[in-house]
C-alpha cells in the first residue's frame, strides 16, 4: 500500500509567496481606497477626470465644503487650469462657452473682480468674451452691462452713441442693439428662417426667395380680396377677432396681407410712379424689408368707413387686438424704434403672450425683441 507524501515548501519560497500575497492585498486595498475616494468626489458632482485631479493634488478637503461646482469641474479638467486662480474659479458662475477657463484667466489677469467677471460672461458668448478680454480694463463696467440684454460686442458702439447723443444707458443699449445707430437699409442683419416672433424692419432683411411657413388663403368675409394669403396661425387668430368684433357690432376686414419680395418691388414701383422717390423713401418699405413678406402682418380696414383711422373699428382694435395675439405695429409714438411712419391700419400677429405684455407695458415690438428674443 502506497502512501501520499506531503510536499513541504522550503522556507524561502513560503516567504516569497507570503510577500506576494501581502503586496496583492495591499494593492487591492489601495485600489479599493482610491476608487472609494474617487466615488465620494464624483458624488459631489465632479467628472472622473476632475475627481482624479482633485484626489492626486490634495484638493478633496477644498471641494467637499463647496459641494458641486461646475466651474471648478470644468477647470480641473482643462489644460488652461491655473492653480493661482482656484479661488476665482469657485466664485464664477458656470456658463457653457468656448474658451471658458482661458477667458477667466485672461479677465483675472486684467484685474476684474469675480463679480465683474460674472457680469461679463452674462453678456456674450465665448468669442465675445475672448475679444473683450483683449481690451484694456473697463473701469465702469456697470455703465451699460447692468442692463440684462446689453452685448459685449456692442460696447464701443454704446460709448460712441452715448457720447454723441447724451442718451442714458437704457436707451443707448436699446438703440444700438436694434442697429438704429446705423443708417436705414445699410449693413442689415439677414433674417433667414421663419418664426412667429421674427423681426423685420429697415435693419433686418429677408432674402428674395424667402417665403413664410404655412401660408393659406384668407377666405371671405375675412378679406376684401379672395386672393390674399397669410400664415395659418395668424389667419385663424384674425377669424376669432373678426367674430368677436362682429358680435359687438364692429366690422373689420383684411385689405392686404402676405406680399412676396417681387410683390413689394411692384408696390414700390407703383408708388414711385405716382408720387416720386421721396414718397417711397418715407412711406414704403424696400423689398425684403417689409413685414408683409413674413405673412404675419395685415392691413386692416373698416367695413363701414373708408379711412380706418376715423372709424369706430380703429378704437375697438386698439382696445382689443392684443387679446387675439395682434399688436399695432407702427404707432406714432414709437417711430424712433420702428423706423416707419405711423400706420394705424397695420397689425402684426405675435401671439397672445407677447401681445399682452406689449399692451400692458406700452412698448414697441422692437423693444420686446431686444429684451427677450435677440441673441
Amino acid at each position: 500500500m502506497s502512501t501520499v507524501r506531503k510536499i513541504k515548501l522550503k522556507s524561502p519560497i513560503v516567504k516569497i509567496l507570503k510577500t506576494i500575497l501581502f503586496i496583492i492585498v495591499l494593492l487591492l486595498g489601495v485600489f479599493l481606497f482610491y476608487r472609494y475616494e474617487i466615488y465620494t468626489i464624483k458624488k459631489l458632482g465632479y467628472s472622473e477626470e476632475s475627481s482624479n485631479y482633485i484626489l492626486f493634488h490634495g484638493l478633496k478637503d477644498y471641494v467637499e465644503p463647496l459641494g458641486e461646482n461646475k466651474t471648478l469641474n470644468e477647470a480641473f479638467s482643462s489644460t488652461d487650469y491655473k492653480e493661482e486662480n482656484l479661488d476665482h474659479y469657485k466664485s464664477i458662475k458656470y456658463v457653457k462657452q468656448d474658451y471658458f477657463i482661458s477667458n477667466i484667466n485672461a479677465l483675472v489677469d486684467k484685474g476684474y473682480s469675480n463679480r465683474n467677471i460674472n457680469m461679463i460672461f452674462a453678456h456674450g458668448n465665448g468669442e465675445d468674451v475672448r475679444e473683450f478680454a483683449k481690451r484694456d480694463k473697463i473701469r465702469y463696467l456697470e455703465e451699460f452691462f447692468s442692463i440684462s440684454y446689453a452685448k459685449l460686442r456692442n460696447y464701443d458702439r454704446y460709448v460712441k452713441y452715448s457720447d454723441e447723443t447724451g442718451e442714458d444707458d437704457d436707451v443707448t443699449v436699446l438703440i444700438v442693439n436694434l442697429d438704429l445707430d446705423k443708417e436705414n437699409y445699410v449693413d442689415p442683419t439677414i433674417v433667414k428662417e421663419f418664426s412667429m416672433t421674427m423681426l423685420v424692419n429697415k435693419h433686418r432683411q429677408l432674402q428674395e426667395d424667402f417665403e413664410p411657413d404655412n401660408l393659406v388663403k384668407i377666405p371671405e368675409p375675412y378679406a376684401s380680396d379672395n386672393n390674399l394669403l397669410g400664415v395659418r396661425e395668424a389667419v385663424d387668430a384674425f377669424k376669432l377677432m373678426y367674430n368677436a368684433a362682429k358680435d359687438e357690432g364692429y366690422g373689420i376686414v383684411i385689405n392686404s396681407a402676405y406680399r412676396s419680395y417681387k410683390d413689394q418691388e411692384e408696390t414700390c414701383n407703383t408708388y414711385r410712379d405716382l408720387y416720386g422717390e421721396n414718397y417711397v423713401t418715407n412711406y414704403v418699405a424696400r423689398p425684403g424689408f417689409s413685414e408683409h413678406q413674413t405673412g404675419l402682418g395685415f392691413d386692416i380696414g373698416s367695413t363701414t368707413v373708408n379711412v380706418f383711422r376715423n372709424s369706430k373699428e380703429y378704437q375697438w382694435m386698439l382696445d382689443n387686438a392684443y387679446k387675439y395675439g395682434f399688436i399695432l405695429r407702427f404707432p406714432q409714438k414709437f417711430v424712433t424704434y420702428t423706423g416707419f411712419n405711423p400706420e394705424p391700419w397695420h397689425y402684426r400677429y405675435v401671439g397672445k403672450e407677447i401681445s399682452t405684455y406689449i399692451h400692458e407695458h406700452d412698448i414697441p415690438y422692437e423693444e420686446y425683441y431686444a429684451m427677450f428674443l435677440d441673441e
